[in-house]
């Protein structure tokens, strides 16, 4: 991964890439668990890493008139539309373009499928959704929660991160399968509105600070004229609620393999991972590091003991 990186050197080429490769990488490790999955694990690294840039030139760094354009060049998929975009935004597009289309030759490989349209498809989506917000944020709008949800459940990037590792990890895809992603199902949707409402628990008083105004405590704030500390009472019960709908695709028949049920699933215990002591993805300190350290690089080994309990 860290060879894939600096093949692509967006962090040496445009200077505000963050290097945020090894906590994607982490996050992508929580995601596909399972020993087989490597190649799934690569991919959704280089997901992860790709969109925290994308979604820093829609947060931060790109015009309204430019991020119109960057959308509508991932809608299109052609490599022509890079001639429409700005010299930083090229750069980012082809570094896109290029890895999703090496995924997608991998699986063609393997599979025999063309998923190209399937991932493209949940990028563009992505990239409207990351619009919505830019729009709202220029335009000083703070939009009722449900909207603001409607529309964050797929900014946050959990149908994109899962879509993926269906496609990098299925060796056969059922049409009622490929039907749901498009449709994106529940066991997309609730992992994702939990991966959306930690990911703004963990964040949202430093963009109330810095006066961002799209987040469910802000939405929420606003519309129902309370304190930030009833918003965060309101997500939390939200947050519960949600995963007592998710639960039942445990015990339930899924339209999906178990292994993927398994990954949405893990998708989010990971956002609760990443985001119960802060930002550890955007905002990483020493906790986030040491957590990474002890899983990765330098993983504890678990012996049982003469009572057959576990010794560290």
């Amino acid at each position: 991964m860290l060879r894939w990186w600096n093949n692509v050197s967006l962090a040496n080429k445009l200077n505000f890439v963050r290097d945020r490769l090894v906590e994607c990488f982490f996050a992508a490790v929580a995601v596909a668990d399972e020993p087989t999955l490597s190649n799934c694990r690569k991919g959704l690294t280089k997901v992860n890493t790709l969109n925290v840039i994308i979604d820093d030139v829609y947060d931060i760094y790109g015009t309204l008139d430019e991020l119109e354009l960057f959308t509508d060049a991932v809608r299109r998929w052609d490599i022509n539309a890079v001639e429409d975009l700005p010299g930083y935004m090229k750069l980012c597009f082809l570094a896109l373009y290029n890895s999703v289309n090496e995924m997608a030759y991998d699986t063609l490989k393997e599979t025999g499928e063309n998923v190209i349209p399937h991932l493209t498809k949940a990028w563009y989506d992505c990239c409207k959704a990351f619009l919505q917000e830019a729009k709202w944020s220029h335009n000083k709008i703070t939009p009722g929660v449900e909207e603001y949800l409607n529309n964050g459940w797929i900014s946050v990037s959990g149908p994109l991160m899962l879509i993926h590792a269906y496609f990098l990890s299925s060796p056969s895809m059922r049409k009622e399968e490929l039907a749901s992603l498009e449709h994106y199902h529940d066991l997309l949707r609730l992992p994702s509105m939990i991966f959306r409402l930690t990911n703004d628990l963990a964040t949202s008083s430093a963009e109330l600070q810095r006066g961002e105004t799209t987040n469910s405590i802000r939405c929420y704030m606003q519309e129902m004229g309370v304190s930030e500390l009833e918003a965060r009472k309101y997500v939390i019960r939200l947050i519960d609620t949600t995963w007592k709908k998710l639960n039942k695709y445990l015990v339930n028949d899924s339209t999906f393999n178990q292994s993927f049920v398994r990954m949405a699933f893990n998708l989010a215990q990971m956002a609760h991972c990443v985001y119960r002591d802060g930002d550890a993805i955007g905002a990483p300190d020493d906790l986030s590091r040491n957590r990474v350290h002890s899983l990765i690089i330098n993983p504890v080994s678990l012996e049982p003991s003469l009572d057959g309990g576990i010794l560290t």
